[in-house]
């Protein structure tokens, strides 16, 4: 009986050294876990994403919106000044390619002096028609003078002659009252001739003078001062030297009012419809890492587009900066946190923190002293960072960050509601 009850006493210590060596090495396993406490306080619902600075308003730089009528529907940009120079009004800011217009304006010259030259020829032409019917008018006023002569020298001819005579004389005044009127009509239809040769050089000498004003507008200058900047077509990307410029839309290059500046940025479509116009934004400079911005939301796209390198639809967001600052200019990198909701009072943690299990089961992994034990949680709104636990979780409790080694097997503690499902599905 005495060795029985020796026997029972070692077991239990051998009993005991094991549980408490598996304990230690479970504590030496967990070592390099880290773990949090479960936090209550105000909880903020952000979006951040990254942005480029640009002025909220600026003049553009425009070629010549006469291309189109001179035959040019698009051109490129032989020479353009360096980005960010500072101009002044009239300034040189660049020169495009005009060497279509240039042959343009050949053609208008050779027009021009194919219509003087007709217009000299017709002035020539009708010279000759009018002094032709200016002789034959003079031609018919002399028969006629005659034909008078002859009727007063037959006073004493028989009265056939006499009578024969007045007939001559009555067709040759016809005669010469149809030269009068055939020099009218020539002369009406020489003026009209001369004027529509004249017309004709006025418009080519009108379209010349058109064509060599719009060459003189492919030099581009400044139309107020300010600091130069690219445009960007509708890939982003800047438009520089050799760059093209359509007809209907000439910008060439821009002059940004530095005094209100905008952050464009993109926000992806899964975290959109938190975004919203007013809501206050948190801006940071990637320039000027110590420097810290506010904003407002004062745009939100009501169409998704497919941004160059990503495969998901993304919105574009116009945050407009409160401040005023004389570093900020067009271009600058910034980063954007959007403060979408603030709830003053709720429980929240890691989002690192969280596991799942299957598609519908989340858990934490919860430690009690030397306990370890997997929670579901019910989650609430996130951030980049952290999460509002619904249910699950009290305030104050250890969970750690990554999920311990030796759980894989453990079972989860579920919530009341989902605990009741569980089991009935069994």
């Amino acid at each position: 009986m005495k060795k029985r009850s020796i026997l029972i006493g070692v077991g239990v210590f051998i009993a005991i050294i094991i549980f408490f060596v598996s304990k230690v090495n479970q504590s030496s396993s967990n070592e390099g876990d880290v773990y949090t406490e479960v936090k209550f306080g105000q909880f903020r619902s952000e979006v951040t994403a990254s942005g480029e600075l640009s002025a909220k308003n600026s003049v553009n730089i425009l070629g010549p919106k006469s291309m189109q009528q001179v035959g040019i529907w698009e051109t490129t940009i032989s020479d353009i000044i360096a980005e960010g120079t500072v101009v002044e009004k009239g300034d040189y800011v660049a020169r495009l390619d005009a060497s279509q217009l240039g042959q343009n304006i050949q053609q208008m010259t050779n027009d021009l002096a194919i219509s003087q030259a007709r217009y000299e020829e017709v002035k020539l032409d009708t010279a000759m028609e009018l002094r032709k019917a200016r002789d034959e008018m003079d031609n018919q006023l002399f028969a006629m003078e005659k034909q008078k002569l002859v009727l007063e020298n037959s006073e004493y001819e028989p009265p056939a002659v006499i009578k024969e005579k007045r007939m001559e004389l009555s067709r040759a005044e016809k005669k010469y009252n149809q030269s009068l009127e055939n020099y009218d009509l020539q002369k009406q239809k020489a003026v009209a001739k001369v004027k529509a040769a004249e017309v004709e050089v006025m418009d080519d000498k009108r379209k010349l003078d058109f064509y060599q004003k719009v060459a003189s507008d492919f030099i581009i200058k400044a139309p107020e001062p300010g600091m130069l900047i690219y445009k960007r077509d509708y890939r982003g990307n800047k438009i520089a030297q050799g760059g093209r410029v359509a007809a209907f839309d000439p910008t060439v290059a821009t002059l940004p009012d530095l005094s209100t500046m905008i952050s464009k940025t993109y926000i992806n479509e899964v975290d959109i419809n938190t975004v919203s116009s007013g809501q206050v934004v948190e801006i940071g400079l990637d320039a000027f890492p110590d420097k810290k911005l506010t904003g407002t939301v004062i745009d939100v796209a009501n169409m998704g587009q497919q941004r160059p390198n990503s495969d998901s639809k993304v919105f574009q967001v116009v945050v407009e900066i409160n401040e005023s600052d004389t570093t900020l200019r067009p271009g600058m990198s910034t980063s954007n946190k959007i403060v979408a909701q603030v709830i003053e009072e709720a429980l929240y943690i890691p989002v690192e923190a969280v596991h799942s299990q299957g598609d519908s089961i989340t858990y934490v992994v919860v430690r009690d002293g030397l306990n370890l034990t997997k929670k579901e949680i019910q989650l609430g709104l996130s951030n980049s960072d952290e999460v509002i636990v619904e249910a699950g979780l009290k305030e104050g409790q250890s969970i750690f960050l990554s999920d311990p080694l030796g759980l894989e097997g453990k079972s989860i503690e579920m919530l009341e509601k989902n605990k009741a499902i569980a089991q009935n599905k069994q």
